[in-house]
């Protein structure tokens, strides 16, 4: 599988390509071009933890094609995931003179695609968005959806995850996976959680063998084989575009899951990744947790709580713990807080209704169920479950 074309289909005026690749960054330019005619201007938003020459190569392409270009840096932590990120880029923006159909472009990680597309969705009510993901997280998930948002910090202190935001769907996203052969090992295999995370779902949105298939492939992946790296984005991609066609806002009810599927994981993984003394192997130096490795454990901790409740084996947990820690990732976490603690943290969760606790579990099968108000005694025992 050298290259692929995933179409997200919503309305029919703002359906939108996923590039799966090799070498797609090249073409990046010219496919904004295409997609943005008359544009003069275009801005870039780019990771700081790319190298420099990454941003520039983009940022000539497209002044050769009659781009004028700006661009601002911003770090991928989840601190930086701010109102004040996005503050600098909009005053950014505005001092660019940047008009409504000139184009932005989020150049990195899940986080840089989040804030970017918050701001294109924010400025001027709304300008064109072109993805173009650096990292495995990012091309699975973060960039497609048109989910778009920052971090709250409340007064207490306290972080709440993607409180603030915006639906704003991209024109393009370009998932150019060479860019993966540099990729931090820690960074590739957070992106890995979230594969997981897919196949778990995958029978019912049309790719019932991916988890079998991820197993098979796992040595080749964490080696970072072109056709595997290629064919594990691609077959990621036309899951969530599945998801996301079929309820594009996240309105569906419980009953009948929709895009709320996709946050197996996230409401026990959220809440453990607020926590920054919290670590992989419990040492401060690898504090904070990354997302892909909170997910990794709020999964372990969703199957737990699908066994105590008949939804799931226990086998399915073995399988899928034994698959993660294959894989490089974390299934228990050393210094977690109370159980009580911790449900007060996912309290907080957007998934949460009239106050009522919604988690997704995943059944036997490749589903998964949205289960309302869940035993509180299941979900503190899910919680001890991953102690280190």
């Amino acid at each position: 599988m050298n290259s692929s074309r995933v179409q997200v289909s919503l309305d029919g005026t703002r359906d939108y390509e996923v590039l799966v690749g090799h070498a797609l960054t090249d073409t990046l330019a010219d496919r904004v071009r295409a997609l943005c005619p008359t544009a003069k201007r275009a801005f870039i938003v780019v990771d700081a933890g790319l190298p420099q020459a990454a941003g520039a190569a983009v940022g000539s392409a497209l002044s050769r094609r009659q781009f004028g270009v700006s661009s601002i840096t911003i770090r991928p932590t989840e601190g930086d995931k701010s109102l004040d990120t996005l503050d600098r880029i909009l005053v950014a923006l505005a001092e660019s003179r940047h008009e409504r159909r000139d184009p932005v472009i989020a150049l990195g990680g899940g986080i840089v695609g989040d804030v970017t597309g918050f701001a294109a969705a924010s400025y001027r009510r709304g300008v064109p968005v072109f993805q173009c993901p650096t990292t495995l997280l990012a091309m699975v998930d973060a960039s497609v959806g048109g989910k778009t948002g920052v971090n709250l910090r409340t007064s207490d202190g306290s972080l709440k995850k993607n409180l603030v935001g915006a639906f704003h769907q991209p024109r393009l996203v370009v998932a150019d996976a060479s860019l993966l052969s540099s990729l931090p090992d820690r960074q590739l295999r957070a992106g890995l959680a979230e594969c997981v995370k897919h196949a778990l779902l995958s029978s019912e949105f049309g790719d019932p063998s991916l988890l079998g298939w991820v197993e098979t492939n796992a040595s080749a992946i964490l080696a970072r084989e072109d056709a595997s790296l290629t064919e594990l984005v691609a077959r990621n991609v036309a899951i969530k575009a599945r998801v996301v066609a079929g309820d594009e806002r996240e309105e569906a009810e419980s009953a009948a899951g929709g895009r709320a599927l996709l946050n197996l994981g996230h409401t026990f993984g959220h809440a453990i990744e607020t926590l920054p003394e919290l670590s992989p192997a419990g040492g401060a130096g690898d504090a904070p947790l990354h997302h892909g490795e909170a997910v990794a454990i709020g999964t372990m901790a969703a199957l737990d709580a699908a066994a105590r409740l008949k939804l799931a084996s226990a086998a399915l947990r073995g399988r899928v713990g034994a698959l993660l820690s294959r894989l490089g990732l974390p299934t228990k976490v050393k210094g977690l807080p109370s159980g009580e603690r911790v449900l007060e943290l996912m309290g907080h969760d957007k998934k949460v209704q009239g106050g009522v606790l919604r988690l997704v579990l995943p059944c036997d099968g490749g589903t998964c169920k949205v289960v309302d108000n869940p035993d509180r005694a299941v979900v503190l025992a899910a919680i001890d479950s991953i102690r280190a």
